[in-house]
């Protein structure tokens, strides 16, 4: 992830350890990146969601903030309450590593700006826990308000029971805010930010949140 960021904003991005309880001052965006907080024990993300540092996210989510969680980040901001809904387990019940497709829904947002709604691109799937799961009512919320930002698909862009490996409700993959500015999702893009790294398609993420932030007041 610090890569990622790195290579799209051009420096290195400062690192808080979870036991700290303020963000470095001139914070303008927070990643929770993946991995397995707590060995992921209980729920996947329901302990790291306490950690002293989250009541600082939290914060700064009330003050219209711009988030990123990819994988165990998007379980603690389910757990912490800034997103709907929850990750369980795989349908198949198994890991599952491997390449995958998204589907963006929504172009224009802080995360999605340097794609056209309907773009696919392949990112990477690392997780036991991804079956994102909500009830009918704020599955149509989401749907209806356009916070659905990404969604399983197969490589020509078809959003097919097979694309969907970890059996998510509406093959969705990842979610945004009310306000556009926190978005979770399963899939790794940090993973395709370089050639060397097998390619960039997910390079366009984080190059939208620079031009976002770089467009943002000061």
């Amino acid at each position: 992830m610090a890569i990622a960021l790195e290579r799209a904003a051009g420096r290195p991005p400062a690192m808080v350890f979870h036991r700290e309880t303020e963000l470095p001052r001139g914070t303008d965006l927070v990643v929770l990146a993946g991995g397995f907080s707590y060995g992921d024990y209980l729920r996947c993300g329901a302990m790291a969601a306490r950690s002293p540092i989250m009541r600082a996210v939290g914060e700064f989510a009330a003050k219209g903030g711009h988030i990123l969680g990819v994988c165990n980040g998007f379980q603690i901001l389910c757990e912490a309450g800034l997103l709907p809904g929850a990750l369980l387990r795989n349908a198949s019940l198994r890991f599952l590593a491997m390449d995958c497709h998204l589907r963006v829904e929504r172009a224009g947002t802080p995360f999605t700006g340097r794609w056209q709604k309907g773009a696919v691109f392949k990112s990477v799937m690392a997780h036991g826990d991804g079956n994102y799961f909500a009830d009918t009512e704020t599955l149509d919320r989401l749907e209806g308000e356009g916070l659905v930002a990404f969604r399983y698909c197969d490589a020509g862009g078809e959003a097919t029971p097979e694309a969907n490996l970890n059996g998510s409700a509406r093959n969705i993959a990842g979610i945004l805010s009310p306000n556009l500015r926190i978005l979770g999702l399963m899939p790794h893009p940090e993973n395709y930010v370089d050639p060397l790294m097998g390619g960039t398609d997910g390079l366009p993420l984080f190059e939208s949140l620079v031009d976002a932030l770089a467009a943002a007041p000061a």
